[in-house]
């Protein structure tokens, strides 16, 4: 079998789906593998990307264009790949957590892979690859900036990165609505909507989990969570769109959501 370390740190997305084909055989004969996790200096997709400063990334601009398009596409690429690291890591940092959970965040990782390959596709239509354009390393030092508690990757992970792309996915899906008539932009139209709606169930993962964790410590649920986005400054950013029904969809309170920026929460 392929070993933790070597499938998250592996820069092909065929090994990581063969390690959790068979990681994934594993726990649902309730039998687990034995390793030491290790501290990542770099991200696995360092051997294929130039990693800059996020100010320095080409604009998600110009969608009427073919690259316009594949710079969107190529940067939903980039965190669908980086996705597929955060639910493996998700398992290998917090070993100490139960079956449900690591059944759970196996196949997240596993539907990370597919929407990945389906991007990957659209992609190599539009005559680029996965590397071809630079990319930023937030996610990855995000995860290494939480890997010592389990309460606090569930809520800055699943609970504020993801939750933020099902208020941006609808909006990018918006703006390439008057490209309908091009079969291409169609395409795409229909990848992010299927990603959209499995995400949702990929923020709720994380909301059951953090809530469970919440009530392992016996703090509230909604206060401590947005006292982690203080912590981390991410309270104060402003989000012009909150989609609050997939919000609630995902678990979030009311009061969660009207903190994060809602006007109001039906």
């Amino acid at each position: 079998m392929i070993e933790f370390n070597t499938a998250l740190m592996s820069d092909s997305v065929a090994i990581k789906s063969e390690f959790i084909e068979e990681y994934l055989t594993l726990l649902r004969d309730k039998t687990d593998i034995q390793y030491t996790p290790k501290v990542f200096t770099q991200p696995s997709y360092a051997s294929k990307c130039r990693i800059v400063d996020p100010s320095q990334l080409s604009p998600r601009k110009h969608l009427h264009t073919p690259q316009g398009l594949a710079i969107l596409l190529h940067s939903i690429l980039h965190i669908e790949y980086s996705a597929i690291d955060l639910a493996l890591d998700a398992v290998y940092r917090f070993g100490e957590m139960p079956f449900d959970y690591k059944m759970d965040w196996i196949v997240v990782a596993q539907d990370e892979i597919r929407h990945y390959l389906i991007l990957e596709k659209l992609l190599h239509e539009q005559g680029y690859a996965y590397g071809d354009f630079d990319v930023h390393s937030g996610l990855f030092d995000i995860a290494n900036r939480t890997q010592e508690d389990i309460m606090e990757r569930m809520a800055i992970v699943p609970r504020y990165f993801e939750a933020s792309g099902l208020d941006v996915n609808p909006q990018i899906i918006k703006k390439l609505q008057n490209q309908r008539k091009e079969p291409f932009v169609v395409k795409v139209i229909d990848a992010l909507t299927t990603i959209y709606h499995e995400e949702i169930d990929h923020v709720l993962k994380g909301d059951r989990w953090f809530k469970y964790i919440c009530l392992q410590r016996g703090v509230d649920a909604a206060q401590t969570y947005l006292e982690i986005l203080r912590k981390y400054h991410f309270l104060e950013k402003h989000r012009p769109h909150i989609n609050v029904q997939a919000r609630k969809d995902a678990g979030f309170s009311c009061e969660e959501i009207i903190q994060l920026g809602a006007k109001n929460c039906n």
